[in-house]
Parts: C-alpha cells; structure tokens; sequence
C-alpha cells in the first residue's frame, strides 16, 4: 500500500512540474518586445490561453520601440521586485505592436480606442475587455508610481476587491512609503 501511494505522488509531483514546465516554455513563446512581424492576434489568443490554464488575467500591452514610456515601463517594472511579483501571479504579460509597420488594426478594433501609448488592456481568462488603462495615470515625473502601478495590478487581478486589499495591505507593509491613491485603492476594495 506503502508502495503504491509513493507511486501514486511520484506521478502527481511529476505531472505538476511537467505542467508549470509547459506553462514557462509557452510563455516563453509570447513576445518580449514590440514586433511588426508578429501575428499580435495569435499572441493575444496564446496569452488568453495561458491565462485560462494559469487561473490568471491578461495584460495586453500596447505600444512599439518608437514608444519612449514603452521603454520606460519596461525598466520600471525590471526595476520593481513588488509589481514584477504581482505581475507574475496574476498575469499574462503581452506586447502588440502599434506602429506604421503594423498597426494591429484589425485586433485593436475589438478594444476602446487607446488616446496614448503605452495603454494597457486587462481581459479575463476568456479573452473578455476587463479594463483599458491609460498609462499616463500611472506615471510619476518621468517615470510611473509604484503605488498607482500596484494599486492598478491589485484593483484587476483575479479575485479583485477583497483580494487586492490583502495584497495591497501585504505592499503597503512591506513598502511603508506608499502614497494615498494606494489608501483610496485599499478603501475601495474593502468595500467591495
């Protein structure tokens, strides 16, 4: 019996690390840039599959190497332990290119118009708008806020409302500078 329930979590623990295995390589596959030459619908399509074998939302990302806050964020969140972590709990991470090589039309048709780049469109683990986010309300000087970006990670993540208290109220612990639009956002998702 001994022999057989070994067996039988040697199976559970090698199926577990095979999928988080697949899960890493099939990221791996989505862009870490913004590229023309990439078919931007069969991303956004791989990273709704992600997110739905994840449990996770998607962040579409919107912008292009001409997009001087496209590469600002980028550094930001590089630079970030507290947003990279949310990120990789809670998201699927893609790049559409928006430029004249490629405006992606056809896929950004489906969404709000974006007014600036970068923008950010949260959709469920369906493929379902959640949210569209412009950036600029995330910026601070000439770069973005730490507490506005977790605050907006927080607020549509899986779960949302009580879910983003605890983990901004975690933040806020561990980063006791947080500004007010982070109180507002706790108070917020308190109440929900």
């Amino acid at each position: 019996m001994v022999d057989v329930r070994s067996a039988l979590v040697s199976r559970v623990i090698a199926s577990v690390g095979l999928l988080a295995f697949a899960a890493t390589a099939l990221a791996a596959d989505l862009p870490s840039k913004f590229d023309p030459s990439r078919d931007a619908a069969a991303d956004v399509a791989h990273a709704v599959a992600l997110a739905k074998a994840q449990g996770k939302r998607v962040i579409v990302d919107v912008g292009g190497e001409w997009c001087a806050w496209c590469h600002i964020m980028d550094r930001f969140i590089a630079a970030h332990d507290n947003v990279r972590s949310l990120l990789d709990a809670h998201y699927v991470w893609v790049k559409v290119n928006y430029s004249k090589q490629n405006p992606n039309e056809a896929l950004l048709a489906r969404w709000p118009k974006v007014a600036g780049y970068p923008h950010l469109f949260v959709l469920d683990a369906s493929g379902a708008l959640v949210h569209s986010q412009d950036t600029s309300a995330l910026e601070s000087g000439r770069s973005y806020d730490a507490a506005r970006f977790i605050a907006f990670l927080a607020r549509w993540s899986t779960g949302g409302g009580r879910r983003a208290s605890v983990v901004l109220h975690f933040h806020q612990r561990a980063h006791p500078r947080m500004d007010a639009a982070l109180e507002q956002v706790i108070a917020a998702a308190k109440a929900a």
